[in-house]
């Protein structure tokens, strides 16, 4: 078995270092010198901004992952503030009784939905009841 590369080393002199890790340590290293963290959500993730906004453009928003990076882990009030919907994150309101917990997208995964008659339910789904009528187009 090969020993694990320093995550610290330049991609150049790891060869086996893959694109994600690479990223992740380039993102990892922006962070730390150029972000400012703006908070956190009830996963994990850390959301930052740019310490120093770049004259005539945006100020750059991201976040890093408490886990696999998932974009669809990010809560609504986390990506209205990410993709400059708001100014500020919407973590400050309360949550109605009628909003629910956020969930990241499940398909592919066994916790995914599936109707009565997928395969891996066993296939059956009940009969039609007669209600439906197929459309035919005209003369």
């Amino acid at each position: 078995m090969q020993p694990e590369a320093p995550t610290w080393l330049p991609m150049d002199l790891v060869g086996h270092l893959d694109y994600i890790e690479a990223m992740t340590l380039g993102t990892l290293l922006f962070t730390r010198f150029r972000g400012r963290l703006v908070g956190s959500d009830e996963a994990g993730n850390r959301y930052y901004e740019e310490r120093r906004p770049r004259r005539g453009l945006r100020t750059r928003r991201w976040v890093i992952y408490a886990g696999p990076p998932e974009a669809s882990a990010v809560p609504s009030e986390w990506h209205a503030w990410l993709h400059y919907t708001t100014d500020a994150p919407l973590t400050d309101r309360p949550r109605w009784p009628w909003q629910k917990p956020h969930l990241p997208n499940l398909t592919g995964t066994p916790a995914a939905y599936r109707p009565p008659g997928h395969d891996y339910e066993g296939g059956r789904r009940p009969r039609a009841t007669g209600d439906y009528e197929a459309w035919s187009p005209g003369p």
